[in-house]
């Protein structure tokens, strides 16, 4: 097996490795001067498992480049299989048509990451399911479940729970959290007029008296959260938090999320933890590198990944 980090996450890639007890291969990554991205494998991956890991985050496009040629580097360096292990996806929220004239920018990622030589996709809660069919390898989609299930149960232990879906889109993640903890389900009933603005419409479903974690895959402008952690409020919830696999968080959103009646929001570490994301008081990041590093193991392994959600 050979581990080959990018520069989107290199804390989460080492962290991967320690897991596995596997080192990182070493890999050139640099810029021409007019930022031409180069990659360069640094040792022998003739005939070997290879995992390129690289988060799509922000700058998306760079990340995405040195995932692509990446990629191209392995396949003329003969690798046997080349596994891209991309923790956040960017693009993803871009799976459908919005409008006349729109793309469907997730389905050509896909394609051209297809079209580089991956030969398997690892990736983590996905924007919509669905996306796993706009790729013509196996993709293997994670969910964050068996990692934010044991952190709220540690947390709000001997408090009445109820897991909430932000949207209608949600409620299947909700969904399934809220089984593993035994607890009940609401859901925001929101309308949203412009993108990166939405308006909270109702709730569905009795908070009243209950502590309430809403779950999300993305939070960016972290209005949708905010905007709901009031509506609950406002039902009576006695506590909201929010639980969300990507912490993208552009522009001022930190700032309103510490504004913001959440007690707390809790984010995977997909995607690097900015300063501002550091410093906030109530924003806290959690591993998930040795959920990803057991399922790359059973990648290796030939051995089943869907076992780990049971």
């Amino acid at each position: 097996m050979k581990l080959i980090s990018g520069n989107s996450n290199r804390a989460l890639s080492e962290a991967i490795s320690s897991y596995l007890d596997v080192p990182l291969t070493q890999c050139n990554i640099r810029r021409f001067n007019d930022m031409e991205v180069f990659v360069e494998i640094m040792e022998n991956v003739r005939g070997q498992d290879t995992f390129f890991i690289q988060s799509t985050s922000f700058p998306a496009n760079d990340h995405l480049m040195e995932l692509l040629i990446a990629i191209d580097a392995l396949k003329r360096g003969s690798a046997k299989r080349i596994t891209a292990v991309i923790p956040y996806f960017g693009y993803a929220r871009q799976d459908r048509k919005t409008g006349g004239r729109t793309p469907i920018s997730a389905k050509l990622v896909a394609n051209i990451i297809t079209a580089a030589g991956a030969d398997r996709v690892l990736t983590m809660d996905l924007h919509a399911g669905q996306i796993q069919g706009f790729f013509d390898i196996p993709v293997d989609n994670l969910i964050s479940a068996p990692v934010f299930a044991p952190h709220i149960k540690k947390h709000y232990n001997g408090h009445k729970l109820c897991v909430v879906s932000p949207d209608v889109g949600g409620v299947f993640r909700a969904r399934a959290l809220a089984k593993r903890l035994k607890a009940d389900l609401a859901i925001i009933d929101k309308r949203r007029e412009e993108a990166g603005v939405s308006e909270v419409m109702n709730v569905i479903g009795n908070v009243e008296g209950k502590a309430c974690i809403l779950v999300d895959d993305i939070v960016d402008s972290g209005g949708t959260l905010c905007n709901a952690a009031s509506a609950l409020k406002d039902k009576g919830a006695v506590d909201v938090s929010a639980y969300v696999v990507h912490g993208v968080l552009s522009g001022e959103a930190v700032k309103r999320v510490q504004n913001s009646p959440l007690s707390k929001l809790v984010i995977s570490d997909s995607i690097a933890a900015t300063d501002a994301m550091k410093s906030a008081k109530n924003i806290e990041q959690i591993s998930i590198a040795n959920l990803i590093g057991e399922a790359t193991r059973r990648i290796f392994e030939e051995r089943s990944i869907s076992e780990l959600f049971k």
